[in-house]
């Protein structure tokens, strides 16, 4: 394709998202730049490369929901930030016809409290859930196991009554996770018991077999 025809294709993939020629959500505007180096990437060097966008504010303490409804508000502002920037990335990906040789996930420094706090807001956890969005993706299904949502359950973290917030104890660690992906990049055994060495403690998955 001619330099025109790629930012046409990633332009109109991005279009939903733009408004008076200028992008919404820094998210988005991240993602069209990594779509632009993706789609030249003869000039970036090398045949596999990682690109990292972040998106922050999601340590929402306080007005997390609304006080009259619970499905708005900040964090559901973010959520929808995060949706229609992989949404959009995803079909640019389409147009590119590279669906299958990028593979787009999140992740995350910490989980959230099931229970709120009393600011409308819920304080830090452990255990939550990512997303995997790709072409190599096996998708439509959940892997791991979900929390039963009970506090003080199983799952909770916390085993007095004054902490029991729905911490969720993971069921599926973040090296797995890491290992299923760096070995679709074509990392060998060996490199993964050398740069993620928790592996070997999760016994014999070490791939959780999205990609």
């Amino acid at each position: 394709a001619t330099p025109a025809q790629t930012t046409s294709a990633i332009t109109s993939a991005f279009a939903p998202l733009i408004n008076g020629d200028e992008l919404q959500g820094s998210l988005a505007e991240q993602l069209f730049q990594v779509s632009k180096l993706i789609a030249e990437r003869a000039l970036v060097g090398g045949d596999r490369q990682i690109f990292f966008a972040q998106l922050g504010g999601f340590d929402t303490h306080g007005a997390q929901v609304l006080p009259d409804n619970v499905l708005e508000g900040q964090h559901a502002q973010l959520l929808k930030q995060v949706g229609d920037a992989l949404a959009a990335f995803q079909r640019a990906m389409t147009n590119l016809g590279l669906t299958e040789q990028v593979t787009a996930f999140t992740q995350s420094d910490f989980g959230r409290t099931l229970a709120p706090n009393d600011s409308l807001g819920s304080d830090h956890a452990w255990g939550n859930h990512h997303l995997v969005i790709g072409g190599a993706v096996k998708g439509k299904t959940t892997y791991g196991r979900f929390p039963e949502l009970t506090l003080g359950g199983p799952d909770d973290v916390g085993s007095q009554p004054w902490e029991r917030h729905g911490r969720w104890i993971p069921s599926t660690s973040v090296d797995q996770y890491a290992a299923t992906l760096l070995r679709w990049v074509g990392a060998d055994e060996a490199t993964l018991d050398r740069v993620l060495p928790n592996l070997p403690r999760f016994g014999s998955q070490r791939s959780l077999g999205f990609l």
